[in-house]
């Protein structure tokens, strides 16, 4: 295992951590991607292969209802077009210490919108892996933005600090929605079939109604943070 970096043996230890949690096996994880059943335990103690392949970390992040970013051992975006943007992140490196979540240098409005420019990580929040669990976080897919305006107050304020899971983009709540390039922060309700309303904590501004190809729900809101 010397020849793994330290990133890449925590990975290993996470997903050992994910499996015993859950109540399964590496054999029975290795079964499901159809490879020997040998094949996740000398990837974890023996560091052969180096690397899963996309696939797999896919399936069993599935299986496990977790990222697969928690134990992902290299960057599959690096590979991927800088031509077609997403509000992906690259995946989050940890350690036994820490977890860090990427920033991104946008601004979820909770007023009339801010314009999403250059969706690239440049900063990054750190937080310790036994904060993620107390919080219901641990496996979460997050992002931390910041918020601009009074529309959600007071509930949001303007310069708080919002994690976004991007792996729950289906149920109610407050999430972060793209609409056309303007991204907001809204509850978002079903309005009816095909429908969804945008709506403001801050009474001032009334709900927007909007068919449901109008908005892309980039993830929902799980925690905030923000100056008193």
């Amino acid at each position: 295992m010397d020849h793994l970096g330290k990133g890449e043996q925590a990975a290993r230890r996470r997903l050992q951590r994910m499996v015993r949690d859950k109540g399964t096996s590496l054999a029975a994880l290795s079964r499901l991607i159809g490879r020997n059943d040998a094949y996740l335990q000398q990837f974890v103690t023996r560091g052969s292969p180096r690397h899963l392949d996309e696939a797999d970390e896919k399936t069993i992040a599935e299986f496990l209802g977790s990222a697969s970013a928690l134990f992902e051992t290299r960057r599959w975006d690096e590979s991927k077009s800088a031509s077609s943007p997403s509000f992906a992140a690259p995946p989050l490196r940890s350690d036994d210490d820490w977890i860090d979540v990427p920033r991104f240098p946008l601004d979820a409005s909770a007023g009339p919108g801010a314009f999403g420019a250059q969706e690239i990580s440049y900063d990054a929040i750190r937080f310790s892996p036994r904060w993620m669990r107390e919080m219901g976080l641990e496996g979460a897919d997050l992002s931390a933005i910041r918020v601009e305006g009074d529309s959600m107050e007071p509930v949001l304020r303007s310069g708080d600090e919002i994690l976004v899971d991007r792996s729950k983009r289906s149920a109610e709540g407050i999430h972060v929605v793209r609409v056309g390039d303007a991204l907001h922060v809204k509850q978002v309700q079903l309005a009816g079939p095909g429908r969804v309303k945008l709506v403001s904590a801050n009474e001032d501004y009334a709900p927007i109604d909007l068919a449901l190809d109008e908005v892309e729900i980039i993830g929902r809101v799980v925690w905030k943070g923000g100056r008193i």
